[in-house]
């Protein structure tokens, strides 16, 4: 087999140099959008697996089924960047990349399935190394507690056991703060890293994070900079993840399904948010979503339609008429405006604070995220104002179009 020669400064760049050299248990990064994170633990795993050839990795996220267009796709991205794609082969069923002189492999798994996690298994060698991606994702820290307990056993001379860490980082009171970032301890490097370390952007990404700084400074502050987010002055505080089976909520008779859409596109996502209604009880179960930036008309229609709600009533933002009409065109029949009035939004927060919210744990990452950075806005002297901070509310915007019938019902007019 020819060598590959590499250079690491010029293939990876900087900003990065103790993330790579450290062998502790815990190699956690947070970061803003941009940061190279995601790729750099890509190419270090790729790079680490061929220098240790008895090393195996677990890759996880909270949802198995994102794997494919997010890590798997890196990873197989970071080969061809370090000019050894040949050496492996990327599998899609069962999800896997094999290093084919060794045999070693890259096994990709989902918390939704706790069952394929316990039981790993590795033909070759000795699982070492576990990549969590999007580990904001991960409310519970038991959770995490499972897999880190998986990652043991004695290891060859030379080879150590880590767990690596990569997020985006938002609510300050999240498990991960206290468990990486607010102890010192030897066993664990915490990064946070920002834009300006990744020389690879190009000067129209550079420019958005201008418009950000500018435009939207709270952001800014935590997809920009890569610190934590806001967490007092949270809107909606009777909220917690859980798993349920909606259909089931639906046969009892008391649960009403209703659905909201918030556009967005270049800066912002479109968000579609599907949930069930008890009125008596003030139950509110919130069972799936739809998160992403740069989707045009057609492509709303087609998830829609993907999702099984193309009959369903939708309730959509009445600020893009256009945008519902085109909807409506592609085979959507039942979406119409919400009815905005002056005091709207206050009036919808008012209506969803009297429910208590429950969000599917695996169905709905992006919910959870809102309902946690979701909060009312501070005058100078830090009181709190009577209107929320216009960020973090995509698809709780989408949700307040959702319950807007049930909140105003049509009523029924008699002529006598």
């Amino acid at each position: 087999m020819s060598s590959v020669e590499v250079s690491l400064q010029e293939t990876v760049g900087k900003g990065y140099v103790d993330f790579w050299r450290f062998k502790g248990r815990y190699r956690v990064v947070k970061g803003g959008r941009g940061s190279k994170k995601s790729v750099t633990a890509a190419l270090s795993i790729i790079f680490n697996m061929m220098k240790f050839p008895l090393a195996n990795t677990l890759v996880l996220r909270k949802t198995f089924n994102v794997h494919k267009d997010s890590t798997w796709a890196q990873l197989k991205w970071a080969t061809y960047r370090l000019n050894v794609g040949h050496l492996w082969h990327f599998k899609k069923s069962p999800l896997e990349a094999i290093y084919k002189p060794t045999g070693q492999k890259i096994l990709f798994r989902g918390l939704d399935d706790p069952m394929s996690i316990t039981s790993i298994t590795v033909d070759t060698g000795f699982l070492c190394w576990a990549w969590f991606e999007e580990a904001y994702q991960i409310l519970n820290e038991d959770d995490f507690d499972k897999v880190d307990m998986s990652i043991r056993g004695e290891l060859p001379t030379g080879y150590y056991k880590q767990l690596t860490l990569s997020f985006n980082p938002w609510n300050e009171k999240h498990w991960l703060k206290k468990r990486f970032f607010d102890v010192p301890d030897p066993n664990i490097l915490a990064l946070t890293t920002n834009y300006t370390c990744n020389e690879f952007l190009g000067d129209d990404d550079r420019a958005l994070f201008e418009w950000m700084k500018k435009n939207k400074p709270k952001r800014y502050r935590v997809e920009g900079q890569g610190e934590w987010g806001i967490a007092e002055g949270a809107i909606y505080e009777d909220w917690r993840e859980e798993e349920f089976e909606y259909k089931e909520l639906i046969k009892t008779g008391a649960y009403k399904a209703v659905f909201g859409l918030d556009f967005g596109y270049t800066n912002d996502p479109s968000a579609l948010v599907a949930a069930l209604v008890n009125e008596q009880e003030k139950k509110l179960y919130i069972f799936d979503e739809h998160y992403e930036s740069g989707m045009t008309n057609d492509k709303i229609a087609e998830m829609i339609k993907a999702k099984g709600f193309s009959k369903e009533k939708i309730i959509a933002d009445s600020a893009e008429p256009k945008s519902i009409d085109e909807i409506r065109g592609y085979g959507i029949g039942r979406i119409q405006a919400a009815e905005k009035g002056p005091d709207s939004v206050i009036n919808g927060i008012q209506y969803l604070q009297q429910y208590e919210i429950i969000v599917h744990k695996f169905r709905c990452p992006n919910v959870s995220i809102e309902l946690s950075s979701y909060v009312w806005d501070q005058d100078k002297t830090g009181r709190f104002l009577n209107r929320p901070v216009d960020d973090f509310n995509h698809a709780l915007d989408a949700l307040r179009y959702a319950l807007e019938k049930i909140r105003k019902p049509v009523r029924s007019t008699i002529i006598i």
